[in-house]
């Protein structure tokens, strides 16, 4: 699989130049900069310790230009686990030094290379093994996995102590390296270098063995498994099938590059969990993709085969794999193929797509949860308004942006789907919460109106935002402290009569009331004629609070009375809250006020 994009952290300016060399090594990475003191990065923060924190727990690789002390300063409270530790490297801000401090399971010391080219210096590599041997035992190359971490440790102690070691199996990035064997690298179709008397034995294999202490196992992920015909059966039976089928055939699960399945299976629940469980990709591919095969040469298979898995299977193995086992469950057939290099799953078919629909909050990136920060980061493609778009931030390079006008919101989630239902991992792009007036609803109507067959398998979600009236409340106060309830006032999807129906409910209910949508160019008189709705039944002198522009720059909030506000107060950028019989204001000293609406009401008011 593909490593996650590194986040490249500065603070300040004079780091930006070593950034973006280290930017231009790693496609798909982002600069973070430290606000008002950097300019022109992808992504700003406020708070250094936050972010590393953040992108640290998300398992983000980080790439900190910056004294090694901070760091570890910062982190030092989540360390527990050195296998989910994400690769975290210090360097030095004039690029003269490249201190890799964390991540050696996932190979940190490969990226300190990397970055240590790039700058023209030599990597800081404290690393006993790596330095005398050239080679990262612990975190095997892509392609590569290691079935006994645990015994690593003295494996590599012993080898620094002395001990010789046998190769076994075919591995380049072994040989290639300075492990202390008394031959040279094989050449041509030698596949092992056999150390004589060698307590030490390094084995790559698919098969299925058992490591000891003085046997490191590594699995090629050489093995492609192909299913077909999938029932309506329970998950985990599924994967105990799974799980039998590899033992049958005398298969380590860890060489298992991916599932692989037809497209008309995407987002089957049987392969979602078997790709859990497993902890490799599920692809999917068309009929048409696959390779042709001579069902007649396997006349002495018995019925349980299944050309099409087996089609599958060799498909995605490649050129010069082999066919090596079929089985026939309960819930699916299935086929097994060997390839002759390690697979890259994430080159083969396409990925079950995903849509998530983001709200950004109402300003910009510090209104952003975590979770739509990394959506944002992981998505392929950015869908919504342009303005909205602009509020998300820049994109990383190989991302795709697709505006739109804001008032064609079917159409856009119509797009965003399409793209989801192709593969892509797609971020729909709200201000304030996407389910209050926002596009979750109009993903939703359109998904119930098109009934598409190609949407049904795609893996939606809701990432909420904070919506403009949490926002506007909060800068004044707590004016929603009691029931409340929201009202957009734009007349486009609804007709007037309801919403004027909606507002004397709500006027006679003596709720809070949060108006969206309050006024446009176009749209000028429904304001005043609201605020006539609610004098019927409301005094003249209830708070009202105007929030222009929050969270942006120009953000304003302001005061005045139900009998003073008049409809030029406000426009299209401007969220109206109306106090209820129980909303009270507090002067403070200094000539503002706060406004709160109280948990207690008091029918004597």
């Amino acid at each position: 699989m593909k490593r996650t994009p590194p986040a490249i952290v500065i603070l300040g300016q004079n780091s930006l130049p070593i950034a973006q060399t280290i930017s231009a090594v790693f496609p798909g990475s982002q600069i973070y900069g430290l606000v008002d003191r950097t300019s022109d990065t992808d992504i700003n923060f406020s708070n250094f310790g936050e972010t590393l924190r953040e992108l640290f727990a998300t398992q983000t690789p980080i790439i900190a230009i910056c004294a090694a002390g901070i760091i570890i300063r910062t982190l030092a409270p989540l360390l527990s686990d050195k296998r989910a530790e994400p690769p975290v490297l210090a360097v030095a801000e004039d690029g003269s030094a490249v201190v890799p401090l964390l991540g050696g399971l996932h190979g940190v010391n490969d990226l300190a290379r990397e970055i240590a080219a790039a700058l023209g210096v030599q990597p800081a590599i404290t690393t006993t093994g790596d330095i005398r041997f050239r080679t990262a035992l612990l975190s095997p190359p892509q392609g590569y996995y290691l079935a006994n971490p645990e015994d690593a440790k003295t494996f590599i102690s012993n080898l620094l102590a002395g001990a010789k070691v046998s190769i076994e199996g075919d591995a380049s990035w072994l040989w290639e390296s300075n492990l202390p064997t008394s031959q040279p690298a094989p050449t041509g179709a030698t596949t092992e270098r056999i150390a004589p008397s060698a307590q030490l034995t390094i084995r790559v294999t698919e098969k299925a063995i058992v490591p000891t202490a003085d046997c490191l196992v590594y699995h090629p992920q050489i093995v492609a498994f192909a299913l077909t015909q999938l029932s309506d059966i329970e998950p985990e039976i599924a994967i105990s099938y799974v799980q039998q089928i590899l033992e049958n055939a005398d298969l380590a699960s860890g060489s298992v590059a991916g599932f692989f399945a037809l497209k008309h299976d995407i987002g089957n629940p049987i392969l979602e969990a078997i790709s859990q469980f497993f902890k490799v990709p599920v692809r999917f591919l068309n009929l048409p993709e696959l390779v042709e095969f001579d069902s007649v040469k396997l006349i002495e298979y018995n019925a349980s085969f299944d050309v099409t898995a087996a089609q599958i299977a060799l498909t995605a193995a490649g050129a010069n794999s082999q066919l090596i086992g079929y089985d026939r469950t309960n819930a699916f057939r299935c086929a097994i193929a060997l390839a002759a290099e390690p697979i890259d799953a994430s080159a083969i078919g396409i990925s079950r797509g995903k849509l998530a629909i983001v709200g950004t909050g109402p300003g910009g990136a510090p209104w952003m949860s975590p979770e739509v920060k990394k959506i944002l980061r992981e998505a392929t493609d950015w869908v919504g308004y342009k303005f909205y778009l602009d509020l998300a931030g820049s994109l990383r390079e190989g991302q795709n942006r697709h505006d739109s006008d804001n008032r064609e919101e079917i159409d856009r989630a119509r797009f965003a789907l399409d793209l989801a239902a192709s593969g892509k991992s797609v971020a729909v792009v709200s201000s304030g919460d996407p389910g209050i007036f926002a596009m979750a609803a109009a993903v939703f109507e359109a998904i119930d109106s098109d009934s598409k067959p190609e949407w049904q398998g795609i893996d939606i979600r809701v990432a909420p935002g904070i919506s403009a009236m949490q926002a506007a409340a909060a800068a004044i106060g707590a004016p929603l402290g009691h029931d409340f309830c929201a009202i957009s006032l734009s007349d486009i999807l609804k007709p007037w009569e309801v919403i004027e129906q909606r507002i004397s409910a709500a006027a006679k209910a003596d709720l809070v009331v949060a108006f969206y949508n309050p006024i446009s160019t176009k749209r000028k008189w429904q304001l005043g004629r609201a605020i006539e709705i609610l004098l019927q039944t409301r005094d003249a002198k209830t708070p009202v609070v105007l929030g222009r522009n929050l969270g942006r720059p120009g953000q304003s909030v302001r005061v005045c009375t139900l009998g003073e506000f008049q409809p030029e107060d406000a426009d299209m950028r401007t969220l109206v809250i109306v106090g209820s019989s129980q909303t009270r204001i507090i002067p403070r000293k200094y000539g503002d006020v706060w406004v709160y609406t109280p948990r207690r009401y008091d029918l004597n008011l």
